[in-house]
C-alpha cells in the first residue's frame, strides 16, 4: 500500500518508479526508442516490472523487451523481480545489466549491447500544478486504471551500440522516452508517436507528437479520453479531454486512423497508415500477455492550423510508433 507521501511524490515525478509499496495487481514500463541519424536503425526497448494478483507470486516478473522498427521482429527477456531496481524520485531503473537514466542506457541483451549517451537534456510534459504531467488532473485520481507519462519528447543520441554483434553508431541519432503503469492497459486504444517530423518544405523540425485515445473505466462506466501533444517551435500545443477539446473526426480501418481534433491551440488533423508491426507483451491484470502488435514505421500525416487559420505545422511524421488494440469498436462507440 503506497503512503499519502509516496503518492503525492509520484503525481510530482512521473518519470519516476511509482511501485514501492505495492505488491500486487500493478506494472510500470518505460518505452526508450533509439533511432539512428540516418534512420536505417530503429529499435524500442521497454524495461519493467509487473506483479500479478495472487498473494503467492508466482506471475510477477520484471523484464525487457526489445522491438526491432525496421523488421518487426520483437523479443521478451524475462527476469526475476528482484533483478528490477528503480528510484522514486526520478528517472532511473535497472533490469539485471540494463540500465536506464537521464544520461543514457546500457544495454546487455542478445540484440543490443553497449552505451548510449543522452545527448542534451531530455525534454518531458511538463509538469505543475494545474498540470501534473499528460494526464492533467486525471493524474491526481489514484483509481485510474492506467496512468501515462511523458519523460522526453526527444534528446539526441551518442555512442555505439553492438546490434545483433555488429557495431553500429547513434552518433546524431534521436531519442524518445514515454511510461505507462497501474493495474493493466486499455481494453480498447489508438496510441501513436514520432519525433521525426518532415515538414513539406523538406525541412526536418525539431517537433514530436504523442496522440492517445482509449476505453477509460470511471466510477462504473466508462467514457472514450484522448490526450494529444505536438511540441514545435519550441511550444507544447494540447489537445485532451480535461482542456475540453473535441473530436471531430475519429476513423480506424484496415489501413489508416484519421483522427481531427480541435481545441484552444486550433485544429490538428493526423492520417496515420498502419503498418504491421511486431508482438509486444502487455499488462492484463493476470499476467504480461502476448497480444500488441506494435511499428516503428508507421508515417503520420499531420496539420497543424492555428485558431486564426495560419497553417502552423504540416508535414509527414516517420519512423512513428503506432498501436491500435483491443475493443475499437466499442471505444468509437462511446
Amino acid at each position: 500500500m503506497r503512503t499519502p507521501a509516496q503518492w503525492l511524490r509520484g503525481v510530482r515525478h512521473p518519470e519516476a518508479f511509482h511501485g514501492h509499496g505495492v505488491r500486487r495487481g500493478f506494472f510500470e514500463g518505460w518505452y526508450v526508442k533509439l533511432v539512428s541519424a540516418d534512420r536505417a536503425q530503429r529499435w524500442a526497448v521497454i524495461p519493467g516490472v509487473f506483479r500479478g494478483q495472487a498473494a503467492d507470486g508466482e506471475r510477477d516478473e520484471a523484464f525487457v523487451q526489445v522491438l526491432d522498427g525496421v523488421t518487426g521482429r520483437s523479443w521478451y527477456h524475462r527476469y526475476p523481480v528482484g533483478a528490477f531496481e528503480a528510484s522514486a524520485h526520478g528517472f532511473d531503473v535497472r533490469v539485471g545489466g540494463n540500465r536506464f537514466g537521464v544520461d543514457g542506457v546500457t544495454l546487455d541483451v542478445p540484440q543490443l549491447r553497449g552505451r548510449i549517451r543522452h545527448d542534451g537534456p531530455l525534454r518531458p510534459w511538463p509538469v505543475t500544478v494545474r498540470e501534473p504531467g499528460i494526464m492533467g488532473w486525471y493524474g491526481l485520481v489514484p483509481f485510474m486504471e492506467c496512468f501515462h507519462g511523458i519523460v522526453s519528447f526527444g534528446h539526441g543520441l551518442r555512442g555505439t551500440l553492438e546490434v545483433e554483434g555488429s557495431p553500429v553508431s547513434f552518433d546524431g541519432g534521436r531519442g524518445y522516452i514515454e511510461k505507462d503503469w497501474g493495474r493493466a492497459f486499455p481494453s480498447g486504444y489508438v496510441w501513436m508517436a514520432s519525433n521525426h517530423v518532415d515538414h513539406v518544405d523538406g525541412e526536418h523540425p525539431d517537433a514530436s507528437l504523442i496522440a492517445s485515445v482509449a476505453i477509460i473505466p470511471w466510477l462504473g462506466g466508462s467514457f472514450r479520453g484522448s490526450i494529444v501533444g505536438l511540441r514545435h517551435g519550441g511550444r507544447l500545443h494540447r489537445w485532451t479531454t480535461y482542456n475540453r477539446s473535441e473530436e471531430r473526426r475519429l476513423e480506424i480501418d484496415d489501413a489508416h486512423v484519421r483522427w481531427t481534433v480541435a481545441g484552444p491551440d486550433g485544429v490538428l488533423e493526423l492520417d496515420a497508415e498502419r503498418v504491421r508491426g511486431g508482438l509486444l507483451h502487455a499488462p492484463l491484470r493476470t499476467a504480461m500477455h502476448q497480444r500488441v502488435e506494435e511499428t516503428l514505421d508507421a508515417r503520420i500525416a499531420l496539420r497543424h492550423v492555428a485558431p486564426d487559420g495560419r497553417v502552423l505545422l504540416e508535414g509527414v511524421a516517420q519512423c512513428a510508433g503506432l498501436e491500435v488494440f483491443g475493443d475499437t469498436d466499442r471505444m468509437l462507440a462511446l
